[in-house]
């Protein structure tokens, strides 16, 4: 499967494709900027699968640097999958996810109908 742009809700959203490079570190971001830019998308999806094995440790700061990055960029980001394996053992993880999912920088959402729910409550209001 290969990275599919599309646009929802007048947002040109571009999912990454499962498989690929990992986000595993804040310089890795630069990557997916990159892509996202080449796109001209403002809404980067990036699967669970994308992700390095310590991304969802809120301790190792790399999801706060790399968020911090596409906040920087004016990109947003949505993870796309199920989290709860970390969430479930992370009280840390379920507060942020909690707080980041009532913004508009990031969300983590469960399928593509979720996101396309979220870009249309944010399109109308």
């Amino acid at each position: 499967m290969s990275d599919d742009v599309s646009e929802i809700h007048g947002v040109r959203v571009l999912l990454f494709a499962g498989e690929g490079d990992k986000l595993a570190a804040a310089r890795d971001a630069n990557t997916f900027l990159s892509e996202t830019w080449a796109q001209d998308a403002t809404l980067a999806v990036i699967p669970v699968s994308r992700l390095g094995d310590d991304f969802l440790d809120l301790k190792t700061r790399i999801a706060g640097e790399v968020i911090q990055k596409f906040v920087n960029y004016q990109i947003r980001l949505a993870i796309l999958g199920d989290i709860s394996a970390w969430a479930d053992t992370s009280k840390p993880l379920r507060d942020f996810v909690y707080e980041t999912n009532r913004g508009r920088s990031l969300w983590f959402i469960r399928d593509l109908a979720e996101l396309e729910q979220r870009l249309a409550i944010h399109a109308a209001g």
